[in-house]
């Protein structure tokens, strides 16, 4: 597993502790929530693009994206 930091004020630090929370798993489903919902925002526009391109596609490419963003998560 890779290793992160940031750099917070102290004050903010003082009242993490303050807390009974886990802050690494915590911090870590925020980055992944985050990823899949650029994920989705980039699926979205790939399917904007193409579909206002004005190029035909074939036939069922728009289920075939949403099947992939769902089997995604």
């Amino acid at each position: 597993m890779a290793v992160i930091s940031i750099r917070i004020p102290d004050d903010l630090k003082a009242k993490m502790k303050e807390l009974d929370i886990n802050w690494s798993e915590e911090i870590r489903r925020f980055i992944e929530r985050k990823i899949r919902e650029e994920d989705k925002e980039r699926a979205l526009r790939k399917m904007h693009e193409l579909l206002v391109g004005g190029t035909p596609s074939e036939r069922g490419t728009g289920r075939k994206y949403v099947r992939e963003d769902r089997d995604s998560n």
